[in-house]
């Protein structure tokens, strides 16, 4: 009897669902394969952020010039900096490498993934590097140049949710909401 259930159990172990495989190979691994965003040539090869990606960046820009102007502030005990300092500041934010920016792809929509954008689902592949650095330095330096200094570090004073919509959520902003409706018929006039 005892060497009956003995048998069993080795037979078991071996054949069992979920068990290794013979001689203790471990059991087969299952492959995925997760292909690269396909990116159009206007993606590819324009010195522009496509429109499509916009809001996204404009999120990354508005989150690395809060942390950097926090950092500086951070150094002066929170008090406001001066203009030349909040100034060189912006100028170093956008000037920054940008390099943890890129480009993945989900469901079929390219999105900008980075510091400071919604975490992403794990299982994808992230474009790093080629046209993204400059194209998020060009939109910073545009946003700064737009706006003024002075004016985005004032809604930095006031906090994150107003830089960014300073930046992103106003009437003109990459991510204010537009409705694409046609005009309203005009009145016609009477003439008498």
């Amino acid at each position: 009897m005892r060497a009956a259930l003995a048998a069993w159990l080795v037979l078991s172990l071996l054949g069992g669902s979920g068990a290794q495989g013979m001689c203790g190979d471990p059991p087969a691994a299952t492959s995925r394969s997760i292909p690269a965003p396909q990116l159009s040539p206007e993606e590819r090869l324009s010195p522009h952020m496509p429109q499509s990606l916009l809001c996204d960046a404009c999120h990354a820009i508005a989150f690395q010039i809060e942390e950097q102007l926090s950092k500086a502030e951070g150094k002066v005990g929170k008090k406001a900096l001066k203009e030349s300092d909040y100034t060189e500041v912006l100028e170093r934010s956008c000037s920054q490498d940008w390099e943890s920016y890129g480009v993945l792809e989900l469901d079929g929509e390219k999105r900008l993934s980075g510091p400071g954008l919604p975490s992403q689902h794990p299982m994808s592949v992230l474009v790093t590097g080629g046209p993204w650095p400059g194209r998020l330095s060009k939109l910073c330096h545009g946003y700064v140049g737009e706006q003024g200094e002075a004016q985005i570090y004032g809604a930095h004073r006031r906090g994150p949710a107003v830089l960014r919509q300073l930046l992103c959520h106003g009437d003109k902003g990459p991510c204010a909401s537009r409705k694409e409706r046609p005009d309203p018929p005009k009145a016609l006039q009477n003439e008498l």
